[in-house]
C-alpha cells in the first residue's frame, strides 16, 4: 500500500499493480470504488487488467486505508480533486478511468471538468448522479444509526446480490464494508444524493463505456439510461438479472468488458 498527502493535508492510500512488459510503453488506468468500498474490492479485476496497464487503485478519502476527513475537508469536488492530485503525484497527466457506482459518478465528473486528463471513461452501475434515483438516503442513514453498518448491510444484502451468491464471499463483502466509519457514511451519502450530471453529459467527448444491471431495486433501468440519452459517445451495455453490485458479483466479466472496450478503441493490442 502506498500513500500520498492531498493538498488539504489528508493522507490518502493507493495501490499500483503493473505486470506490463517493462520495455513497452503503457497507459495508466485508475479504478475508483463504490461507497463503503476500497481498493480491495477490485481484487479480481487485477489479473486481467494489470497485464496491459499500470492499474492504480485509490482508497477514496474516508475509505480503506485512507484517513477520514472532518466536515471541512469533504465535498464532492474534493473527491474529484483527490484523483487529479493522485495522477499528478504519479506524474501521469492523462489516464483512463473506470468507476463503480459512486466511483463512476466521480469518474464522469473528472471527464466533465478535466477532459484533458481523461483518455477513456468507463461507468459501472451508476446513473448521472443520485438525485433522480429511487434511493432514500434518509432511510439508509436511519437504518445505519439504528442497526450499525453490519445490521444495515445484512438486512439489505438481497438488494445487492442474488440468493445464490457464495456465503463466504458475502460475509467478506460485509466485513469490508463495515471497515468504513459510520459517521462518515452518513455524511457521504447526502452529498452524493445531490449530484445530477444529466444536463452536462453531452460535454463528454471521450469514448465512454456504461455497464448497468437491470434488477437494481434503487436505480431503474430508465434512470440508468439517462447516461445513454445524453452522452454522445456512449456504449451502453445491460447485464440482465443482476442487482446493483455487478462489479463485485461478476468482477471478471466486468474486467473483460472493460478490456474489450479499450481494445475496440485502439488503446491496447
Amino acid at each position: 500500500m502506498n500513500e500520498f498527502i492531498a493538498s488539504d493535508g489528508l493522507r490518502l492510500a493507493y495501490v499500483i499493480d503493473d505486470h506490463t512488459d517493462p520495455w513497452k510503453p503503457r497507459d495508466t488506468l485508475i479504478l475508483l470504488h463504490a461507497v463503503l468500498g476500497s481498493s480491495r474490492r477490485f481484487y479480481k479485476w487485477i489479473p486481467a487488467l494489470s497485464r496491459h496497464f499500470r492499474v492504480v487503485r485509490l482508497d477514496m478519502r474516508g475509505h480503506g486505508e485512507s484517513e477520514v476527513p472532518d466536515v471541512h475537508r469533504f465535498s464532492f469536488q474534493r473527491l474529484v480533486q483527490d484523483v487529479l492530485e493522485l495522477a499528478d503525484h504519479l506524474r501521469c497527466p492523462a489516464f483512463h478511468v473506470a468507476g463503480s457506482s459512486a466511483g463512476a459518478i466521480i469518474a464522469m465528473q473528472l471527464a466533465l471538468d478535466h477532459p484533458q486528463c481523461v483518455k477513456t471513461l468507463a461507468n459501472f452501475a451508476a446513473a448521472p448522479g443520485l438525485k433522480d434515483t429511487n434511493i432514500d438516503h434518509h432511510q439508509w442513514i436511519a437504518s445505519v444509526k439504528a442497526k450499525g453498518l453490519r445490521g444495515f448491510f445484512e438486512s439489505t444484502i438481497a438488494e445487492r446480490f442474488s440468493p445464490g451468491a457464495d456465503a463466504e464471499f458475502v460475509k467478506w463483502f460485509v466485513d469490508e464494508a463495515c471497515r468504513t466509519d459510520e459517521d462518515f457514511f452518513c455524511r457521504f451519502v447526502p452529498v452524493m444524493r445531490e449530484i445530477d450530471q444529466s444536463a452536462r453529459l453531452r460535454e463528454i467527448k471521450q469514448p465512454m463505456l456504461v455497464v448497468v444491471p437491470d434488477a437494481d431495486p434503487h436505480i431503474s433501468l430508465a434512470q440508468y439510461e439517462a447516461v445513454k440519452t445524453h452522452a454522445p459517445h456512449c456504449e451502453f451495455v445491460v447485464y440482465h438479472g443482476y442487482q446493483h453490485n455487478i462489479t463485485d458479483a461478476i468482477p471478471q466479466r466486468c474486467a473483460e468488458e472493460l478490456l474489450r472496450f479499450l481494445r475496440q478503441h485502439g488503446v491496447m493490442p
